[in-house]
């Protein structure tokens, strides 16, 4: 395996929580933000937050800039979040090919079999 694709499981790992994925589309939707502004936009709580700003930290995916007297965390690489969009448009039109499917199969259980 070369270097780049066991870089991208990593970071593939890391956004394996929905939470980590809302940080990333908000920072580049809204631009750099402070940690309670960020917690209040997603609807967690501050130290929950702070745990997963820890991990993509560490994953080197945001990172934080003094402001004042606060600290503000913003995206190392705003081609991130369109990474993520992407994917979101793969699985919307995977479940639309499922629905389908699953509408087929529901018109074949309901047609009577004929002998």
């Amino acid at each position: 395996m070369d270097e780049i694709s066991a870089l991208q499981a990593d970071i593939l790992k890391t956004l394996s929580n929905p939470h980590r994925v809302e940080i990333i589309e908000r920072l580049a939707h809204d631009g750099p933000c402070e940690v309670t502004r960020l917690a209040d936009l997603i609807g967690i709580s501050q130290p929950n937050l702070s745990q997963h700003l820890a991990v993509l930290r560490s994953a080197g995916l945001v990172e934080a800039a003094r402001s004042g007297r606060g600290v503000q965390y913003h995206l190392t690489d705003p081609e991130l979040a369109e990474a993520c969009r992407m994917m979101r448009r793969i699985l919307a039109r995977r479940l639309a090919r499922l629905g389908a499917l699953s509408s087929r199969a529901d018109e074949q259980l309901d047609t009577p079999i004929s002998l």
